[in-house]
């Protein structure tokens, strides 16, 4: 995807290269970021999960979010958003037309836990809203810097911050995260394990559907390596975050994207031919 996975106001050089052990981001740091909130009668909308923005009107996140609300229409997400209650000029504020879950999404094991969130209505690309790429091929090695964000929980049992919350993750190899000390062989190829060994760094709820981003330097480009999934707690050793490997779900991804246009392109000529009909 063209103009994709690029930060207007961050400068890739200054960026250290070294949630859970996170700091406070900086106001546009990751314009794809998304706070998925979720209305309740008596207390407005609130933070659920994270996204991330990958097109002018869809964000991916993760199934297990709306495992108990489906209904799209007590669904917005904010996008451009730094402090989580306090809505800039350039913050944009979406409700959601449809949701779709993985069809074989299972919640004891958390496989092929990813959703896709329509927005009701197109939104405009501007320094603060920027769309993440998504890989075509799988990660080739673990030198490139990956992050998280999000804002959730800053400790187990802990609370969230409102300002969104940054780290640095190392990937950690499948046949490390499945040994027996670790998760045990629970991890599957559709997934990705990040964090650190010692556990310094991970993500936590209310970090749930949202980025697992790596740079690559020759490109120049961020994309979205993994969904904020599941974990052990938080922040424990030998326990650290289990992610949606995107690019294993990219046909599907792709497939509903077409299935948007598609639907879009009938409406559209169906409303010409009305107009037609009614010239006529």
């Amino acid at each position: 995807m063209p103009g994709c996975g690029i930060r207007p106001l961050m400068d890739e050089k200054l960026t250290e290269t070294r949630i859970v052990g996170g700091h406070d981001a900086k106001l546009g740091s990751w314009p794809w970021q998304v706070s998925l909130q979720h209305y309740t009668a008596g207390i407005g909308y609130f933070h659920m999960c994270g996204g991330s923005l990958i097109n002018n009107n869809t964000v991916v996140s993760a199934a297990h979010c709306i495992k108990k609300w489906r209904n799209p229409a007590f669904w917005r997400a904010v996008i451009g958003l730094h402090h989580l209650y306090e809505h800039n000029s350039h913050t944009v504020k979406r409700r959601i037309s449809t949701i779709a879950s993985h069809s074989s999404y299972d919640s004891e094991t958390y496989e092929n836990d990813i959703a896709l969130f329509t927005l009701i209505k197109y939104i405009k690309f501007n320094d603060y809203i920027q769309p993440i790429c998504l890989p075509d091929a799988p990660l080739t090695n673990d030198e490139y810097p990956c992050y998280i964000a999000g804002w959730g929980n800053t400790k187990e049992k802990g609370s969230g911050k409102l300002i969104l919350q940054e780290a640095q993750v190392d990937i950690i190899p499948l046949r490390v995260c499945n040994r027996y000390d670790w998760y045990g062989g629970i991890i599957t190829k559709n997934m990705v394990c990040a964090g650190s060994a010692s556990g310094r760094v991970d993500s936590c709820q209310g970090d749930s559907g949202g980025p697992l981003m790596c740079y690559f330097p020759n490109i120049t480009k961020y994309y979205l390596v993994g969904i904020t999934s599941f974990g052990y707690g938080c922040g424990r050793p030998k326990s650290p975050g289990i992610y949606v490997r995107t690019v294993n779900y990219r046909s599907w991804i792709d497939s509903h994207l077409l299935d948007k246009a598609t639907t879009a392109s009938i409406q559209w000529f169906l409303i010409f031919l009305t107009v037609e009909w009614a010239v006529l």
